[in-house]
C-alpha cells in the first residue's frame, strides 16, 4: 500500500513538473520574443532553458513509472545530467543580469566565465554519464551535481538580491532569499533517503523559482518602461525658487511625465541649472525664443548665450544621471531620445537652439 501511494506521488509530481515548468519555459520564451529579442538580450532565454530541464526531468519521470525500459540507475543519471544542465543555464543567465554585485560583476562579467562554469560542470557530469552506462555505484559521484547547484544557488542568491535592491523592490529581494535558502533545503534533501519529503521541497522551490523568474521578468519590464523618454508634449518642467541661503543655492529641476508615480527631481550644479532655466524662460517670455551657440570664429563685441555644444553634452548627461543613475543609460536609447525631447535646432542650422517642449508644460516660480 505504501509502495502504491508512493507510485502515485510520484506520477503527480511528475505530470505537475512536466506541465507546469513546460508552460512557464513557454511564457519566458515568449515575453524573450516581444521584448528581450529586440533589446539583444538573452539571459531570459538562458532562465527559460534552466526551467525546460525540470520539464524535462518531469517526462523522465513520468517515463520510469508507466514503463519498466528505464533502470533505476539509468533513470537517477538522466535525473542528475538535466539537474547539472539546469544549474549550468541558471549560471550562463548571470552576464546578462544588468545588476550584479561589486564583488562578483567583474568575475560573471569576464571572458573566463564560460570556463569557470563549464570545467565543473564537465568534472560533475562525466562521472554522472559514467555511472549510468557502465552501472557502477559511487557516493561521491552521484551527488555531484547537489554540489554545482549549492554553486549555482550562491551566485544565483546574490545576483537575485541585487537585481530587485537596484530596482527598488526590496519585499522580492527578501522572497528571492527565503527562496533560496528552501531550495538549500531541498537540495540538502537529496541526501537524505525521504522521498515524499524531497517531492515536497522539490515542489516548493521550483515553484517559488519560477515565480521568481516571472517577477525578475516583470521587473524588467518595469524598468524598461520607466526608462522610455517621453515625447515633448508629454514632459513638464517644474523650476522652483533659488535658496540664495544654502550654498550653491538650490539647483533642482522637476520632470513630469517619465512612467511610475513619482516626479522626477534632478539635482544640477548651479551653471547647468541656470543654463536650462534660461531655456525654460526664453521659451516663456520671448517671441525670438532661440539661444546662440558660440561659433568658433566668433565676435568679440557680442554676447552669446551658450559657449559650445559641450555645455549642452554635459546638461544631457547630469540630467540622465539624475533621472537614472550614472552609467545606467546609453547613447542610444536614452541620451539621443532625451536630446530630441528637450531641444530643437534651427532648419537653416544657424547654430541656435530651443526648448522642444511647449511652452504650456513649462513652470518656472518668480525670484
Amino acid at each position: 500500500m505504501d509502495a502504491q501511494v508512493s507510485s502515485e506521488i510520484s506520477m503527480f509530481y511528475g505530470w505537475w513538473q512536466l506541465s507546469v515548468c513546460l508552460f512557464a519555459f513557454l511564457s519566458l520564451m515568449a515575453i524573450w520574443y516581444h521584448i528581450g529579442k529586440k533589446q539583444n538580450d538573452y539571459g531570459p532565454v538562458w532562465l527559460a532553458l534552466s526551467v525546460l530541464c525540470w520539464a524535462l526531468s518531469g517526462l523522465v519521470e513520468i517515463i520510469s513509472l508507466n514503463y519498466n525500459g528505464l533502470y533505476p540507475h539509468f533513470k537517477d543519471g538522466l535525473r542528475s545530467t538535466l539537474s547539472l544542465t539546469n544549474s549550468l543555464f541558471i549560471l550562463m543567465a548571470l552576464p546578462w543580469f544588468k545588476y550584479l554585485p561589486k564583488q562578483l560583476a567583474p568575475l560573471i562579467k569576464s571572458k573566463f566565465w564560460p570556463y569557470i562554469i563549464g570545467i565543473p560542470f564537465a568534472f560533475a557530469l562525466f562521472p554522472t554519464l559514467f555511472k549510468m552506462f557502465l552501472v557502477r555505484e559511487a557516493y561521491v559521484i552521484n551527488e555531484l551535481d547537489v554540489v554545482y547547484a549549492l554553486l549555482t544557488l550562491l551566485f544565483l542568491g546574490f545576483v537575485l538580491w541585487e537585481s530587485f535592491i537596484k530596482r527598488r523592490l526590496p519585499l522580492l529581494g527578501w522572497l528571492a532569499l527565503i527562496t533560496i535558502l528552501v531550495t538549500l533545503m531541498a537540495q540538502m534533501y537529496k541526501l537524505m533517503d525521504s522521498t515524499i519529503n524531497l517531492l515536497l521541497f522539490s515542489a516548493i522551490f521550483k515553484t517559488s523559482l519560477i515565480m521568481l523568474f516571472f517577477a525578475l521578468a516583470l521587473s524588467w519590464v518595469k524598468e524598461l518602461t520607466e526608462t522610455v523618454i517621453p515625447e515633448p508634449h508629454q514632459l513638464k518642467l517644474l523650476f522652483g525658487k533659488t535658496d540664495n541661503q544654502k550654498s550653491g543655492g538650490e539647483t533642482s529641476v522637476t520632470l513630469i511625465g517619465f512612467a511610475g508615480n513619482k516626479d522626477r527631481i534632478v539635482r544640477l550644479t548651479p551653471a547647468l541649472y541656470r543654463l536650462l532655466r534660461t531655456f525654460a524662460e526664453r521659451k516663456l517670455n520671448s517671441t525670438d525664443n532661440w539661444l546662440e551657440i558660440k561659433p568658433k570664429n566668433f565676435e568679440a563685441s557680442k554676447n552669446y548665450d551658450i559657449n559650445d555644444h559641450n555645455e549642452l553634452k554635459r546638461l544631457l548627461e547630469a540630467l540622465l544621471n539624475g533621472l537614472f543613475g550614472k552609467k545606467n543609460w546609453t547613447r542610444d536609447k536614452h541620451y539621443n531620445p532625451l536630446k530630441s525631447t528637450l531641444f530643437e535646432m534651427s532648419e537653416n542650422r544657424e547654430r541656435k537652439i530651443r526648448l522642444h517642449i511647449p511652452k504650456e508644460n513649462i513652470h518656472v516660480e518668480n525670484e
